[in-house]
């Protein structure tokens, strides 16, 4: 079982609220530093100081403003991995998956299954409203943006999944003894974490919904296949193909996209379609293909003992 994985590392409760605020410090704070530094440089050079995303993308440049903002969350995936390695004494392995190694044909499915998807979907809405779009391909900024964007969003996305279906739902899982309360409390956070992107501020707070549905998927995905590695593939495969495929000026990822997406931001039906419909005819394709059974005691059940663990070990050890 995923979240019992945590048993195989020091799980007090005061080392997660140590691991925390190491990770917040490096993720936030140490992650933060060259961005800001950079800013700070044009701003001494007589540029205004930005006060939004958009403003920071167009003093520093599309291409390095990603650049650096990805940064921040290497440090962030750093920080995690030292955390538990240091500080819970838990293999990496262990936090990804409750399988023997990580599986990454499960990866490369999950990233391939929606980045298809995602193409598709974007070249079919580019089809039916070219009005909404300008063809924004310039060779050498892209190349750079693809560049960035292979090395580092999957890190990015890494990170987010490493700390939020990772080290919180275990950590959260093993203190409550619910798996449900981790399932819930990371969704949670994962889309209260999106509250300042500048896509809330347009399209008013309906785009929660999205995010937070977002979040319950991936926590899913998590606890019914034992593992990350599912969510890591798809959360790569979306941040990655979104940033390479379309750009708005009021979106978080500024970038040198391939389209630039000037219709006017409303909040319509197309961003409850995932949540409602996209989501669960995924989690029906993966239930089928990983034989997926028993979604109540996974997704709402006792998390087990450590004495339980041990003995149901002992007992695979005999065999």
């Amino acid at each position: 079982m995923y979240i019992e994985q945590g048993y195989k590392g020091n799980y007090e409760s005061w080392r997660y609220l140590i691991g925390i605020l190491i990770i917040f410090i490096g993720w936030q704070l140490l992650g933060s530093i060259p961005l800001l530094g950079v800013i700070t440089v044009k701003a001494i050079g007589g540029a205004t100081f930005p006060s939004d995303i958009a403003g920071m993308s167009k003093i520093v440049g599309s291409n390095l403003f990603l650049f650096l903002m990805l940064i921040s969350f290497v440090f962030g995936l750093l920080a995690t991995f030292l955390t538990v390695k240091y500080v819970h004494r838990q293999t990496i392995i262990s936090l990804t998956t409750s399988r023997e190694r990580i599986d990454w044909k499960r990866v490369f499915f999950a990233f391939a299954l929606w980045g298809t998807i995602t193409v598709l979907i974007t070249g079919v809405d580019i089809y039916l409203s070219p009005e909404d779009y300008v063809f924004n391909f310039k060779l050498m900024p892209f190349a750079i943006l693809c560049l960035i964007s292979i090395f580092l969003i999957p890190l990015q996305t890494s990170f987010e999944e490493y700390f939020m279906r990772g080290y919180l739902m275990q950590g959260i899982g093993l203190m409550s003894g619910k798996r449900w309360v981790p399932l819930v409390t990371t969704s949670m956070i994962f889309g209260l974490l999106h509250f300042f992107n500048p896509e809330v501020e347009k399209l008013g707070y309906g785009i929660m919904v999205y995010y937070i549905g977002t979040g319950f998927f991936l926590g899913i995905l998590t606890l019914m296949d034992e593992g990350l590695e599912l969510a890591i593939g798809f959360h790569a495969a979306n941040n990655l193909f979104t940033a390479l495929l379309v750009t708005a000026d009021w979106t978080a990822f500024q970038t040198e996209s391939l389209y630039r997406d000037i219709s006017e931001p409303e909040l319509g039906w197309d961003v409850f379609i995932p949540v409602l419909v996209i989501y669960p005819i995924l989690l029906y394709l993966f239930s089928k293909k990983y034989g997926w059974t028993n979604w109540k005691e996974r997704l709402a059940g006792d998390v087990q003992s450590i004495e339980t663990v041990q003995l149901a070990e002992e007992g695979e050890s005999k065999l």
